[in-house]
């Protein structure tokens, strides 16, 4: 079993994320002030993709002005630099 990290920008965000992230059935929980574990059966990169995949979803419905960002197996949430 493969574990993936996301780190998100604020609490609400990772609370939000959490929540969408269980609803499509993947094993996460929350890690700290804002990160999620993620647990997934794929292989490392697979399941970083099937979980920033997830990630990206949610931003899109949810109009955030955040950007989803993979480095070294970590899905990060991060509000767009100018």
């Amino acid at each position: 079993m493969e574990t993936v990290q996301v780190e998100a920008a604020r609490i609400p965000d990772r609370d939000k994320l959490l929540e969408t992230l269980r609803e499509h059935g993947l094993d996460a929980r929350p890690e700290g002030d804002v990160g999620i574990e993620v647990h997934a059966e794929a292989d490392a990169d697979e399941a970083t993709d099937e979980v920033y995949v997830e990630v990206e979803r949610l931003v899109i419905e949810l109009g955030a002005p955040f950007v989803p960002v993979t480095h070294d197996g970590v899905v990060y949430v991060r509000p767009p630099t100018s």
